[in-house]
């Protein structure tokens, strides 16, 4: 977390999932506020739920992720962060980082 730009990192919204009890601790070491979004409520996590979307592309639902290298997750995170998103207005997130990452050099 501490890696992202502060703007970037003020809040995160998770489901309802149990593996999610340690928030406080994880509020309390990176500084970003943590929000639970409404059971039965995926427009909540939007982007959440677009990635997921994006991610089932390259392996479907039920894909054992354990027996997938390193190598090839980077590579899927490097194809879906170059991808053009109609929500960053025809950008991609490689871009709007790279962006991002030379306004705080620069400040």
């Amino acid at each position: 977390m501490h890696n992202l730009p502060h703007g970037l990192r003020r809040t995160l919204t998770w489901d309802q999932g149990n593996e999610l009890f340690h928030h406080e601790r994880i509020e309390l070491a990176t500084g970003t506020k943590i929000y639970f979004a409404d059971a039965h409520s995926p427009w909540q996590r939007g982007t959440n739920e677009n990635t997921n979307g994006l991610l089932r592309q390259y392996f479907p639902k039920g894909s054992d992720l354990s027996i997938i290298s390193d190598e090839r997750l980077r590579e899927v995170a490097d194809e879906l962060n170059d991808r053009p998103r109609e929500c960053l207005q025809d950008r991609t997130p490689h871009q709007l980082m790279a962006r991002w990452r030379s306004h705080l050099i620069a400040s």
